[in-house]
């Protein structure tokens, strides 16, 4: 799979001038939280928004004091791991994962809790925190997208369960080139409908 062209086009009735949300989830991990990798602000009745859904991901790692690793390019199947070197703490390349759709980092350290980062786009995507020594941050996604509104989610930080739970649609992109988000529905009174995002114009890889 290529990098894939999404324009995002609000041809919806809705007023409340709501947050766009997009986010993925970790596969190899009911219990973890999303992250809202784009929030997208102000898209006004008519108006599109236009972004790049990139293969490539990028993984760091933050220890207790506050301290980043440089990002360091990952990919799906490869496995990492945060070591001690003479300089400092150094995030490496390890191999191959044992599992080709996941990306392992370990943290290799003899002390010290960290939080594992991923990166796509530039942007958080994925968070696991507290790794202990020993132990890995395990990650997987599906090219799937889901996507929802809300008034008060923060690009690049946790949401809330109660929205994801409310967060119904999900965008396969799987084998797509390009194509368009087509955001529907909204109104007021009692002709309003719930919001809906559908694929449209796909063009396949």
């Amino acid at each position: 799979m290529t990098n894939i062209w999404l324009n995002l086009i609000n041809n919806s009735s809705d007023r409340n001038n709501d947050g766009i949300v997009i986010f993925q989830k970790n596969e190899a991990s009911t219990t973890e939280t999303p992250v809202a990798w784009q929030v997208i602000h102000n898209l006004g009745s008519g108006w599109s928004h236009p972004f790049t859904y990139p293969v490539a991901m990028a993984v760091a790692a933050s220890d207790g004091r506050g301290n980043y690793s440089l990002q360091l390019p990952a990919a799906t199947g490869q496995q990492y791991q945060l070591v001690t070197t003479d300089s400092g703490n150094v995030l490496e390349h390890s191999g191959p994962a044992a599992n080709e759709e996941e990306i392992i980092i370990y943290n290799a350290l003899a002390t010290g809790i960290i939080d594992v980062h991923v990166y796509r786009d530039g942007k958080l995507l994925a968070l696991k925190k507290n790794v202990e020594p020993g132990q890995p941050a395990v990650f997987q996604f599906k090219p799937t997208l889901w996507i929802g509104v809300a008034h008060a989610v923060t690009e690049g930080a946790l949401i809330d369960s109660a929205f994801t739970s409310q967060v119904h649609t999900q965008l396969s992109l799987s084998g797509i080139s390009s194509a368009d988000i087509i955001m529907t529905g909204g109104g007021l009174g009692p002709d309003t409908t719930p919001v809906k995002f559908s694929l449209q114009n796909v063009r396949y890889a």
